[in-house]
C-alpha cells in the first residue's frame, strides 16, 4: 500500500468514526441513535480488520470506493445500514445447470459496491 493510498484509508476511517459520534437516528430516539451509532463502529472495525492485509491495488481502490459509497449512502438517506436491492428471484431455474449459473452470475454482476462485503460478514 502505497503512503497516499494509506494516508486516504485512515483518513475515510477517522471520518467513519467522527460521523459516528455525530449520528443521530432518523426517529429521533436516544435508544435508536446509541444502537445505530454501536452499529456504525462495529461494522467499520470489522471491516476495515477484514481488508487490513489487502495489498492488490485494484482491490483497494474497490474497498475505497465502497466505503465512499456506504458513507455517501448513509448520510444521505440517514440510515447506517445497507439499503436493501431488489433483485428478480430466480425464477423457475432449477438449482444446477446453466441457466441457474447465468442467473447467479447475472444477481452477482448487478450488485452495487456498496453491498460488495456486505454478504461476506453477514
Amino acid at each position: 500500500m502505497t503512503a497516499v493510498t494509506r494516508q486516504e484509508v485512515l483518513g475515510l476511517y477517522r471520518k467513519i468514526f467522527r460521523i459516528a459520534k455525530k449520528w443521530q437516528s432518523a426517529s429521533g430516539q436516544v435508544e435508536q441513535t446509541a444502537a445505530e451509532r454501536e452499529y456504525i463502529i462495529k461494522e467499520a472495525k470489522t471491516l476495515f480488520r477484514k481488508n487490513k492485509d489487502v495489498t492488490d491495488p485494484k482491490l483497494i481502490k474497490q474497498c475505497i470506493e465502497e466505503c465512499e459509497a456506504r458513507i455517501e449512502i448513509g448520510l444521505h438517506y440517514n440510515i447506517p445500514y445497507p439499503r436493501p436491492i431488489h433483485l428478480p428471484p430466480l425464477g423457475l431455474a432449477q438449482k444446477q445447470g446453466r441457466t441457474f449459473r447465468h442467473q447467479e452470475k447475472l444477481r452477482k454482476i448487478s450488485k452495487p459496491i456498496y453491498l460488495k462485503s456486505h454478504d461476506e460478514i453477514s
